[in-house]
């Protein structure tokens, strides 16, 4: 895909594709800015204002209009576009010209029903908001049945409450629209099919729907193309179709019994992209800055161990921090981080627990300021060594101030690049 350069004067126009309603408004905000956050929702709802009272199709504005209204750069404003484009939430076409023209369509959100039953969305939230935030959340949205086992229902029917002699042609008229999540293939079907017994499927049994699931369930459960394959054949039933109940159930299975029945967490993914630092960086602190936000907590665990994998115990405090304490990843790498050098290369659970609680409480979501946050307690550290017996302990690399001004060389340059290579 050619790279495009946003600018303020490029005019762009929005275009409704659905029905929208304040039930939508309040499914953005209460069940997406948990997991794309707040600059990416107030870009979904200023292009919403714009649609004003023309409803379908907006007038021409400027992306200087966009930057006015939100406060933000271009850049910001183009990565939260992205992330709405991720979760189906907008689609966006481009016209080169004098002045580039965007088209922006805009899509209804998914349903409360359609959201906490995704088999994506609906992790990736609990992940994100940890247990007592998602149950509170649940009981928002939850329906009350009345048991009518005893009345009688006496509704008419259309067809003897109304009588027609003629019938008009049909025409395309607009209704509530939904993208699917934009994902690529994260299996190989064609070895899919390969595999799977022939007679028993065919590629129509993959159809879009299905491939959308398989693929759903691989990237959230973290499975390869031979571990689906194992799962399909257990979901497959006596006439030749994929059982989707049955699959999701069997994923969930396989899942649960090689992690010591638990389900997946956030310990294999990285920081959420509007979290992230902006791009540019070449400083020895923004580089190392890069490598805790583009490597999962896993992953940065097992770089410090040396590429052994994390033990048990090990995983039991990384989930802690990333469900319980609801930490985001780049600032438990971090945390990592500053605890293997001031516990002689040990990862403490106490330490660990006890600094976790504290960014918890003041908000740290980034890992510049859990870096700075660090520091700040470091200092303070150190002030108490002067004053006792305590014996000085190592600190990060990235506690030397002067790295904030220093380039890296060739060989730190390459150092950094095989890391996030490594676990990319």
């Amino acid at each position: 895909m050619r790279l495009i350069t946003l600018l303020p004067a490029d005019q762009y126009l929005v275009v409704n594709k659905t029905i929208l309603t304040e039930v939508d408004r309040k499914n953005v905000v209460s069940l997406y800015e948990p997991i794309i956050g707040s600059v990416a929702i107030s870009l979904y709802l200023t292009l919403w204002r714009d649609l004003d009272r023309l409803e379908f199709v907006s007038v021409d504005y400027t992306h200087h209009h966009l930057m006015t209204l939100l406060k933000a750069n271009l850049e910001t404003i183009k990565l939260a576009r992205e992330t709405l484009e991720a979760v189906g939430l907008l689609k966006t076409y481009f016209k080169a010209g004098d002045i580039n023209h965007y088209i922006y369509e805009l899509y209804s959100p998914l349903s409360a029903k359609e959201f906490f039953n995704h088999p994506i969305f609906n992790v990736i939230l609990y992940n994100n908001i940890g247990k007592y935030e998602y149950d509170l959340l649940k009981k928002e949205y939850q329906t009350f049945k009345i048991d009518t086992k005893e009345y009688e229902d006496i509704s008419k029917s259309f067809d003897i409450t109304f009588k027609t002699s003629s019938e008009l042609g049909s025409f395309d008229a607009v209704g509530r629209e939904v993208l699917p999540l934009n994902m690529q293939d994260q299996v190989d079907f064609d070895m899919i099919l390969s595999s799977l017994p022939k007679g028993l499927v065919s590629e129509r049994t993959f159809g879009k729907r299905m491939r959308e699931l398989i693929n759903n369930l691989a990237f959230i459960y973290q499975l390869d193309t031979l571990k689906i394959c194992e799962i399909l054949r257990l979901s497959i039933n006596e006439k030749g179709c994929i059982d989707k109940e049955n699959l999701r159930k069997q994923t969930r299975k396989y899942y649960q019994y090689n992690n010591h029945g638990k389900l997946p967490t956030l310990v294999y993914r990285t920081q959420p992209d509007y979290l992230k630092s902006p791009e540019g960086d070449q400083t020895k602190r923004g580089r190392i800055i890069e490598v805790f936000e583009n490597t999962s907590p896993y992953d940065f665990l097992k770089s410090k161990y040396n590429g052994v994998n994390p033990t048990n115990r090990d995983l039991k405090l990384l989930e802690s921090l990333l469900i319980d304490l609801n930490l985001k990843p780049a600032v438990v790498n971090v945390l990592i981080d500053y605890t293997l050098k001031k516990n002689n290369h040990k990862l403490s659970s106490s330490f660990v627990e006890t600094v976790a609680g504290h960014w918890k409480r003041v908000g740290i979501e980034t890992a510049s300021d859990a870096m700075k946050m660090a520091e700040k307690e470091n200092k303070k550290y150190n002030k108490e060594v002067k004053n006792s017996k305590k014996v000085k302990t190592e600190e990060p690399v990235w506690f030397n101030e002067t790295l904030s001004k220093e380039e890296m060389s060739d060989t730190e340059k390459a150092e950094m690049e095989s890391i996030l290579k490594k676990y990319q």
